[in-house]
């Protein structure tokens, strides 16, 4: 793995963390508890400062980064961010799922209990209502969450992602 410090910025990964052997964090990152970043994953606090709460996976080759002096990363509790998923720039408040392939951009904004669908492209300055569905491109609300789709989607994917995380540290 590579953590390494940007500008005198280090990260902040606690204990509890999961960080697969080639992910890469580096700069002003701070994390929550029990989270996990997986193979190939990128997070780059080097241009603006990344934020993320507890129990937040962010899976195979995701990137988290920001841009230069106007929009940091923020990131809630209990997030799923999608395998080759990008995050840019943006807020994602708690009890979310970015899917698969999907792109969140700069200064939009993720309220909770809401699924960013694969493959969808959330553009600049988008703000995503709670408990909706959000899919395609650019990405439009497709449908409200139903409970189900909280419990069998969001809470589903981030325990086990707690529980396949709990493997490597055997």
């Amino acid at each position: 793995m590579i953590i390494k410090p940007i500008n005198g910025k280090h990260p902040q990964i606690p204990s509890d963390c999961f960080i697969a052997e080639n992910a890469t964090i580096v700069g002003d990152v701070v994390m929550g508890n029990h989270c996990s970043i997986w193979f190939n994953a990128v997070i780059r606090g080097d241009v603006h400062y990344i934020k993320m709460g507890d129990k937040v996976n962010v899976q195979d080759g995701a990137v988290i980064h920001a841009t230069y002096q106007t929009s940091p990363t923020n990131i809630g509790n209990n997030v799923s961010i999608g395998h080759n998923a990008i995050v840019h720039g943006c807020t994602i408040h708690d009890n979310v799922l970015v899917g698969m392939g999907s792109i969140v951009m700069d200064d939009c904004v993720v309220e909770s209990n809401s699924i960013i669908a694969a493959g969808a492209v959330v553009t600049k300055n988008t703000h995503v209502e709670s408990g909706s569905i959000y899919a395609g491109v650019p990405a439009k609300k497709v449908k409200d969450i139903s409970k189900d789709l909280i419990e069998g989607e969001i809470n589903r994917i981030a325990d086990n992602y707690m529980k396949y995380s709990s493997w490597f540290k055997e």
